[in-house]
Formats: C-alpha cells, sequence, structure tokens
C-alpha cells in the first residue's frame, strides 16, 4: 500500500508536542512493515530545512481565494527519516519559524493542503490512503469527496486521527472561497455551530476516524468542545488505536544525549549517574528523590496547578524531595514557576523553554514524572519514563488510564482521579512512600523498562484498518 500522511507536524523536522512525535515515528513503522507511507507537510524555515539536502519535485501555483501563490514542493533526497518526506513550500505564508500562532493560520493551513490536492491530483498514478491528522488537515476529505477539480480522486480512503478534538480550526463562511468549487448542497459538510469546521468536517467525511487511545475514544463522547453528538453521530466508523513510541529514538541502551546509558540491568547505576549529572546542573541535592514535569505549561496539561502544586509539596516535605521542571507555553505560569526558585534553591528548578537533549536526561535521571492533565488524548512522555525506568504519577484519564496502572492495584505508577491541588499533592505523598521502599522501587524499574509500547503493534492496527 502506499500511504500518504498529512500533517502540521512531524519530529524532527518541527515539533510542538505529541502529534509531531507520532508522525515522525508511524510512517516508519509502516514502511519496516512492507508498505510506502510518506509524510506531507508544510516547509517551514526551520534548521532541518537548511541543513539537509532537497530537491523539488513539483513546480506549481496555488489559487487561495482569488489569490494565484507559487508553490514547491521538495523532497528529502536521502530517506533519513525512514520514509519520504516531502515539505510544501509557499513564500511568505508556510516559510516561517514557528509551526503555529499567526493570524492568518486559516489562510496558511487551507494553502497548505490544496496545494498538495494539485500536487497528487496530476501524478500519475494514486495513493492508496490518505491519512490525515488533526483540523490543520481535515478539510482535505471533504475537498477529495466533493471539490470537482480533485473528482477523480474521490474512490481513495481517507482516514482522520484525532490527536486532540480541543481544537478544531473553525473560521468564519466569508471565507469560503478560499476552497475549491463545490456542489453547494454540500456545505452542510463543512459546517458545523455555524462555521466552517475542519476537524468536524473531516470526521463527517473520512472514511474511518481514529483516536490515539481507546480510552480518549470513549471521553471525546461527552468532552470534544462541542463536538460530542457528532462523534456519537460516527461511533460506527471511529476506533481508538493507542500511539506507540519510536524505540530507536528513545533507547536508553544507545540514547547519546544521555550522560550514562543503561539497560533494565544497569539501571540503578544508570540513573544515578544521569541524575547525579541533573543535580549539578540544576543544584539539586543527589540524595533525594527527584519528581519532574516535562511538557507544555498549558491548561489542559494541568500546569496552571502546578505552582501551587510544587509550593505544597516543597513546604509539606520539609526540603526532603527536588523537583524540576521543563516547559513552556502560559507566560504567567512559567513567571510563577521561575519564582519558587528564589525560595527553594537546592530543591527546586526550572528550565522554561524547549530541550530535546535535556528531556531524554530528565527522563533517565528522574525517579518520577508527573502528569497531571485536564486532558491526554494518549500522552507519549508517560511511556518516555516507563522506557527510562522513571515512574509516573498521573491523572487516570486518556491514554494514561491506558497505559499506568497504580501500584495498589498491582502495578507500577502512582494514579489520582482528579486534576487538582489536592490529588495531587496526595499522589506526590504516595510516590514519596514508596521511595522510601527502595527494593520495591528497583523492581519497578526493570519491570517497566521492559514493558513494550513500541509502533509495532499500532501500526499494523492501521494497516488493518485501512483495508477494513
Amino acid at each position: 500500500m502506499e500511504i500518504i500522511h498529512f500533517s502540521a507536524e512531524c519530529y524532527p523536522v518541527a515539533k510542538v508536542g505529541g502529534l509531531g512525535d507520532v508522525v515522525g515515528a508511524l510512517p516508519k513503522y509502516q514502511n519496516k512493515l512492507g508498505h510506502v507511507a510518506k509524510v506531507v507537510m508544510p516547509a517551514y524555515d526551520t534548521k532541518f530545512l537548511h541543513q539537509n539536502e532537497f530537491e523539488v519535485v513539483y513546480d506549481g501555483w496555488v489559487r487561495l481565494g482569488y489569490n494565484n501563490l507559487p508553490v514547491r514542493i521538495f523532497r528529502e533526497k536521502t530517506n533519513k527519516l525512514g520514509f519520504d518526506l516531502f515539505l510544501v513550500h509557499i513564500a511568505g505564508l508556510l516559510d516561517r519559524e514557528k509551526v503555529y500562532g499567526y493570524a492568518d493560520d486559516t489562510e496558511r493551513f487551507i494553502a497548505y493542503q490544496i496545494a498538495s490536492l494539485d500536487w497528487i491530483a496530476q501524478w500519475e498514478h494514486k495513493p492508496d490512503v490518505m491519512h490525515c491528522h488533526d483540523h490543520h488537515t481535515g478539510l482535505i476529505p471533504f475537498m477529495v469527496g466533493n471539490s470537482h477539480i480533485y473528482r477523480h480522486l474521490n474512490h481513495i480512503p481517507t482516514f482522520l486521527t484525532i490527536h486532540n478534538a480541543q481544537y478544531q480550526g473553525q473560521f468564519g463562511w466569508d471565507k469560503l472561497h478560499y476552497l475549491p468549487a463545490y456542489d453547494l448542497r454540500n456545505s452542510s459538510k463543512l459546517d458545523w455551530g455555524n462555521s466552517i469546521n475542519p476537524l468536524a468536517s473531516a470526521i463527517k467525511c473520512a472514511w474511518r476516524v481514529t483516536t490515539v487511545s481507546p480510552s480518549y475514544l470513549d471521553e471525546i463522547s461527552y468532552k470534544a468542545n462541542g463536538l460530542e453528538n457528532l462523534l456519537a453521530q460516527e461511533r460506527g466508523k471511529s476506533f481508538g488505536i493507542l500511539n506507540g513510541i519510536d524505540n530507536e529514538v528513545w533507547n536508553p541502551q544507545k540514547d547519546q544525549m544521555l550522560n550514562k546509558a543503561f539497560t533494565n540491568r544497569t539501571v540503578e547505576s544508570g540513573k544515578k549517574a544521569n541524575k547525579d549529572a541533573l543535580c549539578d546542573v540544576f543544584n539539586l541535592d543527589k540524595t533525594k528523590p527527584l519528581y519532574t514535569f516535562i511538557g507544555r505549561l498549558v491548561g489542559e496539561k494541568g500546569a496552571d496547578l502546578l505552582p501551587d502544586i510544587f509550593w505544597n509539596a516543597l513546604q509539606q516535605s520539609d526540603g526532603e524531595i527536588n523537583i524540576l521542571v521543563l516547559g513552556s507555553g502560559d507566560p504567567d505560569v512559567e513567571d510563577r514557576l521561575n519564582e519558587i526558585t528564589h525560595y527553594h534553591a537546592g530543591n527546586y528548578n526550572a528550565y522554561i523553554g524547549y530541550n530535546e537533549a535535556l528531556s531524554h536526561q530528565i527522563y533517565a535521571g528522574a525517579d518520577f514524572l508527573l502528569m497531571p492533565s485536564r486532558v491526554e488524548p494518549c500522552g507519549l512522555n508517560q511511556m518516555y519514563a516507563l522506557r527510562y525506568g522513571t515512574i509516573p504519577i498521573v491523572r487516570r484519564i486518556g491514554g494514561l488510564k491506558d497505559t499506568v496502572t497504580d501500584i495498589g492495584d498491582g502495578g507500577f505508577g502512582i494514579c489520582h482521579d482528579q486534576s487538582n491541588i489536592w490529588d495531587v499533592n496526595h499522589a506526590i505523598g504516595r510516590a514519596y512512600e514508596l521511595y522510601l521502599d527502595q527494593k520495591r522501587v528497583k523492581e519497578i524499574r526493570k519491570f517497566i523498562m521492559t514493558i513494550d509500547h513500541s509502533w509495532d503493534r499500532a501500526a499494523q492496527q492501521y494497516i488493518d484498518l485501512y483495508q477494513m
């Protein structure tokens, strides 16, 4: 099968969150199964674009409303990611440093989707599957099925993966003229809540819909930012497939970003070496348990609760724990997290920003990873933590519920039910009690490093779904 993945993110080309990790791994594992998976994404002005070799495979124009914009599509020459990567370049529109956050994001992603389909429409052969990821590519199923110029593509199965239903890309009907012409009687396929809603349109028009964990498929039936009824209507074509992680990238035995590599047999010495290195850099006490949070500092991650959680935990523990934060997002949360450093130096520190190498080092050196998420469709951080022998502290929600079992239920993690200060602090206390039982901690570390969350299983599940 030839599978085309459309996505706004793909690691290591451009990554904001878990979407980038998924699209950077799933195609590679599908290729290992004997298929031909490719990724088509915007050409942002990133280091990857400047540091690698590309060739032009398409030179043309894209019509966006009343404007014709020049388009070039580049292919990465060496196949270094394990799959063919194609970058859609539209000067002045897509060639910016950031993935999101511009006032004209609607125009940017519509143009990217139309340009991608224009290119594929003139291929001599046609792909077997078009796989769209989140709302940034959500208009593709509609256009393939309804736009006059893509009529010859409407037999190609389209699939949508919902990575986060909270973000839907809505825009007003005044921008309808951006889309290629179609029979206006089909406008209901675009509409949700009196707006053009790309995610809702994809849910309606795609042949199959997937979520990134089974539990998230259940949760969006009652918590999907206004799409609950639509998802209920389309439940018959919807499936939950748990994301995997790329074991080639996340491998503590071969990870060159670590201070010391290790296996589950050498986990104690390996984690100690990495923890010691972190403590030296961030002025933390090597003898105390190290709790960490890694991720975007946004409400859906429960990040707004973190300053109060950490104040309480540090005071209640009387300095017997360490906390290290890596992330960026809400400026107010960033400031409050930085403020704690002035009062609890030696037990707390924060790195505000994005640092891929540091994240690997923290997974390897930390004792516990906090994920007090309000929304967590799948979650990859807890899987990275397990792979590196770090015990996760998670809320029972979405993919966290599917991947972490509480120690009280014969499992290997610390789980709580609510995303609030009391529940999380109680979980931190339970983790401290566990830490005092080092024999049990060592047993858990060795076990969790053997849990297989690789992409092999999930990649095959997607192939099976394509063939249904």
